[in-house]
């Protein structure tokens, strides 16, 4: 009698619902904001983009507390990310300031997008190799949050002038360059919303909302530029201090050669 051998049963890879539907939103804010920005509705698409980056950080922070990781994820985000945060700011901007300028504003726009892109394949192929505290370069979705303040805050001092528009595109070279830099900047992916914390993170957390609640547009504005800023600040400090310390190699030698060197001075 002959005994058949069953057909093994094979593994169907799915995909986890939750963490790429927080994505899916976050896409649809982008592409929202898009529609809003050709309409000439400035403020409801900087406000898209924003809401866009919120769900942009939850989708990695429920992930990474529900274990439901995965490379489809990774790649989807990406993918999100460009639109939402490459694509959407970019035409805002465009349509938001940059129209006077013509062909010099559209390459700075598509210089932008081109960039943001250059830095999420750069991060995804760099990321089992970076330190979990810090991105190489300006993460896209703050680039994206700056333009989008930006645009907020300028609305509510009465809108552009033409000296303005000058600013605006010199902001989105600077925040090209900085996104394909190889400056530290603090990582959001060290904050663990889903975990336990301090009664003074509270605190601070409500504190921040009471302060952005105050004036909304300058706080999320002065707190955008701040995070801009920082990789820059933080990077010249560090090389700062090398400097002093290559400079004057006492300070990086132990106390006893340090006492020997002061009685060999005197």
């Amino acid at each position: 009698m002959k005994i058949r051998n069953r057909p093994k049963k094979r593994n169907k890879r799915g995909i986890y619902i939750l963490p790429n539907l927080f994505t899916s939103c976050s896409l649809f804010g982008g592409f929202y904001a898009i529609i809003a920005a050709i309409q000439g509705r400035y403020d409801a698409a900087a406000i898209a983009i924003l809401i866009s980056a919120i769900f942009d950080g939850l989708d990695g922070q429920i992930a990474r507390f529900t274990r439901t990781t995965s490379q489809f994820g990774v790649e989807y985000d990406s993918l999100s990310d460009v639109i939402a945060f490459g694509v959407a700011p970019g035409l805002l901007a465009f349509e938001w300031s940059l129209k006077p300028f013509g062909r010099f504003g559209w390459l700075a726009v598509f210089l932008y997008i081109i960039c943001g892109a250059l830095r999420l394949a750069r991060f995804n192929i760099q990321k089992s190799n970076l330190e979990s505290r810090h991105f190489k370069g300006l993460p896209i979705p703050g680039a994206a949050i700056f333009i989008a303040t930006l645009v907020l805050f300028m609305d509510s001092l009465g809108g552009l002038t033409d000296n303005k528009s000058t600013v605006i595109i010199s902001t989105i070279y600077l925040l090209s360059f900085l996104m394909v830099s190889t400056i530290d900047y603090l990582s959001h992916k060290e904050l663990e919303l889903f975990k336990q914390k301090p009664f003074n993170a509270l605190v601070a957390t409500v504190l921040v909302f009471i302060v952005v609640a105050y004036k909304p547009a300058l706080m999320l504005f002065l707190f955008s530029a701040m995070y801009v800023i920082s990789g820059p600040a933080i990077t010249l400090y560090h090389l700062t201090r090398r400097h002093t310390k290559a400079a004057n190699p006492i300070i990086n030698s132990s106390p006893e050669k340090r006492q020997k060197s002061l009685e060999d001075e005197l």
